[in-house]
């Protein structure tokens, strides 16, 4: 990346390590971010499903809602039952709209004494305006931009994490500590977006660096980029914000059902609930959904899906391929009456029909730490 093109982007606490380290940079969403380092992407992938591998996500937003009306409010923006999040613990939800699609996905986790969200990197000044335009009631949105974000990822993962800090070993998925580092303080959740067990770390600024040359130094852990991030999330079956979701897709019409609790199906109250609740009594027209093209080759972002008979009736929405299924894999939109896995499809490939089938989600199987 040209040195001028790199002054014009946002750089994270990590920018100096990933130069030192050999990192190829790229702008993504704003900010000089490493796709890859030496290793190269299939080897990154593949070493954070052997071992572990260390990710900077510090462009992603992080937010305190503080107030004692904290629940209930952010309840208006998100189908998730946030009342019934205990401290410690950490959900998936999405903010929706009026027309019942998706503005960003996001992580809200139970801290005690506030609700810390994580938002993804494009969205988030976004996802600010929108909070602060909507949060009543004494809620007081903090941001903490002096925090870097990093994610440990991999089998190794935990041991590696523990020599450090070591009641880290006992978080359960999905839940959440406030915990010290070889003494630097740090927000740990257990969860990342790779399918792996894993950890997401939170961490002042000013320690970022120290932090990740500990991690580094230790022989199971390398640093891992973007690429091997997307080709990670994909094989598990999870949606990118922009690709795969967004202001045109519902969270039915992403099967996401799960992230809406009983009582929100039963009560509604968040922007987009009477639209949500129709697709989830009555369906949808169309579903997120795997794809496996047969051969070797991958079917990219915006590949045609046609039924058998030459008919479009879809679109892929991430594709590449695999390093561990050691296959092509996408996922897309179907129309509802061709999303049961087994259904045989064709993709339009460089202008040639190519056979392909629906398939179950995960590509790979989710290794996550339940206790």
């Amino acid at each position: 990346m040209a040195d001028q093109q790199a002054e014009n982007l946002y750089k994270t606490a990590l920018y100096d390590l990933h130069v030192e380290l050999g990192a190829k940079l790229v702008p993504f969403a704003g900010y000089a971010m490493p796709v890859q380092y030496p290793l190269g992407v299939k080897g990154e992938h593949l070493h954070t499903r052997a071992k572990a591998g260390l990710f900077d996500v510090s462009h992603m937003g992080q937010v305190r809602l503080v107030g004692e009306n904290r629940v209930a409010e952010l309840e208006k923006l998100v189908p998730g039952d946030i009342a019934i999040l205990k401290p410690g613990r950490t959900r998936y939800s999405a903010f929706t709209n009026d027309d019942g699609t998706i503005l960003d996905d996001l992580m809200i986790t139970n801290a005690g004494d506030s609700l810390f969200l994580v938002i993804n990197a494009a969205c988030k000044d976004d996802d600010i305006v929108h909070m602060r335009a909507n949060l009543d009631n004494g809620v007081e949105l903090q941001e903490l931009s002096d925090r870097a974000l990093m994610a440990l990822q991999g089998p190794e993962a935990a041991n590696v994490l523990a020599r450090f800090a070591p009641d880290v070993a006992s978080l359960k998925f999905m839940s959440f500590v406030e915990i010290d580092i070889a003494g630097i303080p740090c927000f740990v959740t257990r969860s990342g977006y790779t399918g792996e067990d894993g950890f997401e770390i939170s961490v002042p600024d000013t320690d970022a660096e120290k932090l990740a040359r500990l991690l580094l130094a230790e022989d199971e852990v390398e640093a891992i980029g973007l690429g091997a991030r997307d080709s990670l999330r994909l094989e598990a079956g999870l949606c990118l914000y922009g690709n795969d979701i967004d202001t045109t897709t519902t969270p039915v019409e992403g099967d996401l059902n799960w992230i809406i609790n009983k009582r929100r199906r039963e009560e509604g109250g968040f922007l987009g609930a009477d639209i949500i609740l129709d697709q989830l009594a009555n369906g949808a027209d169309r579903k997120r959904v795997g794809i496996k093209p047969e051969g070797k080759a991958p079917a990219r972002e915006h590949t045609m899906v046609l039924n058998k008979d030459g008919y479009d009736i879809g679109e892929i929405t991430s594709g590449g391929f695999g390093p561990t299924v050691d296959a092509p894999i996408a996922m897309g939109y179907v129309a509802i009456e061709f999303a049961e896995p087994g259904t045989k499809v064709d993709l339009m490939v460089r202008g040639k029909a190519r056979p392909a089938e629906i398939v179950a989600l995960p590509f790979a199987p989710h290794r996550y730490f339940r206790g």
